[in-house]
């Protein structure tokens, strides 16, 4: 079997990457034949319409179609002028960061270019320490940059297809939500396929330097998992900020003070609201599941190469984390023919239980992949290395290890969408708190974030002690892997909410009819509980990343066992449990801060221009100069905003580790590797499912889609503006610190893995001197 299993691996893997990115532009085909016609020159300024079809339920005029198009281009060009803003930032951090790696880890041996004996395969030689330093720092970059292409085009595909998704919703809900659907789909192909043959590749040319020595290939292509996180920290912190703040702003003078409709054109704050969900919930949420998915499989790898696949040079079962990920692109590729080929949308009820179909379809698809991926890529019995033991494992382990991990994702997902959808009664008592004024619908959303915490985390820690005790970290690492191995799919059905919610807008803001935005509303509403869903399932699967990177650490640092009765564990322990917090401090203050300027200028804006609220001063689309002049100054706001306020929450997660490692130790900051982990999971999933519940809480009053919600009172009453002040707390919690505490939790632990030969060899200082 081994010739020819191994042959068949280098094979598989980058056709599944191949079979993934082609589908993705098959999709993008289909999303592009929403037919677009000649150009419209007015005012010096070309632009694409899309035309309306003569079967239409409500036929628009061509002025509409034109609007649509032009306001689609504003949010195109505001998101992608502060994408290439904060990437500026970020080539500078990435050259920086990378030399800080090839400092450090080249100075670990003084630079030496001798090579030297193998710290797990002993007897042998590995290359030089120098190598690792070389070799990390090309991998680092090599994550970053496939991060922020991730990102990238995840914010082009939805902007290109918001417009298209609005003008749909004339020919009827089923054809909205393919078009939706299908423009997250993009996303979730190009990002998992690209995120797997780039690590494919990389391996591949790093091993004609390293040969025979996969302990030091497999520890510098950790570099790659460190790449991807550090981009999708600054992505979902600056994104966040931006989005968040606009968000607010809009709704807090909009919605609360001027009793105006969301997405309301007089709004001066709306296109920064619109291109907020694009930089942040696109963008940023694309680099944060690569980052997970980069993290896994880097762990995976590092823990397999000190074992016995690593040694034996064993190159399928060493490739099992990658056929795992190649065989979940293949499964995501076939249940996604479920959602746009084989079922129709009909009602708006459909909408939210296709997309959860979405969710157990994949599932029970990929335990059946895991199986044949697991007997045909792994030997019956080897042996893995666990803290300086040798634990023999067979290869049905390592199918109920990442099985778990994968149906674990299911159970957090599901419990996540009934604790953040209105269509359960923990969002209806909510809703029905708003009846005694905004504090009672705090009260009420916070008890519900912290109730919604107990059964993920019994979920991820049975996921634990299931796959610990069958495989030890690298049960862990793959448990992991199982959870993302569906990515594909659970990106598809987030990156739908926002380009749902840019729809809206967009109808909205183009005046098209009450009914095509009751459609549009209720796509966006499905789509507040699939983020929250993809939100669960990123911060489940960090806690395992967290977990498996952290074993790793351990096992590179040469720490024997984590005491924490000891004074250096639990000092770092504390502090770690400390970071979190300290984190959100400064994510939620910075939007504070930005939303409380964006206010000032929407409401200057309102009461300098007082023909605004009359509609007479609204800005014009089909004049687009004159609509940038309404809009600059909130989309400028937004921006400096983001960019000034990323640095500082940024700079405390990677110069963390840098500083306790160097001067306190390698077991100092295993406590507090260990610290951040367990109080950041908690803190985010009570964030996030307490934010989405607010927001879906006030949907579910402004829908007055039953009896009990036509009794909370419609838009504009006081039910709803409590409904509204509470989704606007929640705005921050669940798009900004919630998402951005997994990329943490998994960045530190995945920064000291890296730099663990200097910690260990350098590491302690202070503790040297006392």
């Amino acid at each position: 079997m081994g010739a020819s299993s191994e042959a068949l691996t280098q094979v598989l893997i980058p056709v599944a990457a191949l079979v993934g990115i082609g589908f993705a532009l098959l999709q993008w085909l289909l999303v592009s034949r929403v037919k677009v016609s000649s150009h419209d020159s007015s005012n010096g300024y070309k632009v694409k319409l899309i035309e309306a079809d003569e079967e239409e339920e409500c036929i628009d005029n061509i002025e509409i179609s034109i609007k649509c198009a032009q306001i689609q281009h504003a949010i195109s060009l505001g998101a992608t002028s502060f994408l290439f803003t904060e990437y500026k930032y970020l080539g500078i951090f990435m050259g920086v960061f990378g030399v800080i790696i090839f400092l450090f880890l080249g100075s670990v041996k003084g630079f030496n270019t001798k090579s030297e004996p193998c710290t797990y395969n002993k007897g042998n030689t590995c290359k030089p320490a120098l190598a690792n330093a070389v070799f990390s720092t090309i991998a680092f970059l090599l994550g970053a940059l496939t991060s922020v292409l991730s990102g990238f085009l995840g914010m082009k595909i939805a902007t290109y297809a918001n417009g298209r998704t609005t003008l749909e919703a004339r020919k009827g809900v089923g054809k909205t939500f393919i078009t939706a659907f299908r423009s997250g789909a993009v996303m979730g192909f190009l990002l998992a396929a690209n995120g797997l043959l780039v690590l494919y590749v990389s391996i591949y040319l790093f091993k004609l330097y390293y040969g025979d020595d996969w302990e030091g290939l497999y520890e510098s292509i950790t570099g790659y998992g460190l790449g991807g996180s550090s981009m999708a920290l600054f992505g979902r912190v600056g994104g966040g900020i931006y989005t968040k703040a606009a968000d607010v702003g809009a709704d807090l003078v909009g919605k609360v003070e001027r009793n105006i409709p969301e997405d309301d054109p007089r709004n001066p704050a709306v296109i920064a609201d619109n291109v907020g969900d694009n930089v942040g919930d696109i963008a940023g949420m694309g680099s944060d599941l690569f980052g997970s998915y980069a993290e896994s499989s880097c762990a995976a790898l590092f823990v397999a190469s000190i074992s016995s696949f690593g040694i034996n040079h064993d190159v399928t079962a060493m490739s099992y984390p990658l056929i795992i990920s190649s065989m979940g692109i293949v499964v995501c590729l076939i249940t996604t023919l479920f959602a746009t080929d084989m079922f129709e949308i009909k009602n708006v009820r459909e909408i939210e239980p296709s997309l959860k179909q979405q969710l157990l379809i994949s599932t029970i698809l990929m335990t059946a992949g895991i199986a044949m991926v697991s007997f045909f890529a792994l030997p019956s019995e080897f042996i893995l290395f666990d803290f300086g033991n040798e634990k023999e494992v067979k290869n049905w382990h390592l199918f109920f290890c990442v099985s778990i991990g994968l149906w674990a994702g299911l159970v957090i997902g599901y419990i996540t969408e009934y604790y953040t959808s209105n269509a359960y009664s923990p969002v209806q008592d909510v809703a029905d708190s708003c009846r005694t004024g905004a504090a009672t619908n705090v009260i009420f959303g916070l008890a519900l974030g912290y109730k919604s915490v107990i059964i993920p985390i019994f979920a991820i820690s049975i996921s634990i002690y299931v796959s610990f005790s069958l495989a030890a970290m690298y049960g862990i690492a793959v448990a992991a892997l199982g959870m993302l191995s569906t990515i594909s799919t659970g990106l598809a059905i987030d990156a739908y909410g926002p380009i749902s919610d840019n729809a809206g807008g967009i109808a909205e803001m183009a005046g098209m009819s009450h009914k095509i935005r009751e459609r549009t509303d209720a796509l966006d509403a499905a789509g507040n509980t699939t983020a929250a869903i993809g939100k669960g399932f990123a911060i489940g699967s960090a806690a395992l990343v967290s977990l498996a990177l952290f074993g790793a650490y351990v096992s590179r640092a040469g720490i024997k066992s984590v005491d924490v009765l000891t004074p250096k564990v639990f000092i770092g322990l504390i502090v770690g449990a400390m970071l979190p917090y300290w984190f959100s401090a400064m994510t939620m203050k910075s939007v504070g801060s930005a939303a409380l300027k964006m206010v000032e200028e929407v409401r200057r804006k309102f009461n300098s221009i007082p023909e605004l609220m009359e509609g007479t001063a609204k800005p014009d689309y089909a004049n687009l100069l004159e609509q940038r002049r309404q809009q600059q100054n909130c989309v400028k706001i937004s921006t400096d905003a983001s960019l000034r306020a990323m640095i500082p929450p940024g700079a405390l997660v990677m110069l963390t580790p840098l500083i306790v490692g160097t001067f306190l130790g390698v077991e100092t900051l295993a406590g507090v590797l260990a610290g951040s982990l367990v109080s950041g999971v908690q803190v985010a999933i009570s964030a996030s499912n307490t934010g989405g519940a607010w927001d879906n809480a006030k949907k579910y009053i402004e829908a007055g889609g039953s009896e009990h919600a036509k009794s909370l009172g419609s838009k504009g009453s006081d039910c709803h503006k409590a409904a509204v002040i509470g989704d606007t707390i929640g705005d921050p919690l669940k798009d900004t610190s919630g998402p951005s505490l997994n990329i943490l939790i998994k960045l530190m632990a995945v920064e000291s893995l890296v730099f663990a030969p200097f910690f260990a060899a350098h590491g302690g200082l202070l503790f040297k001197f006392i």
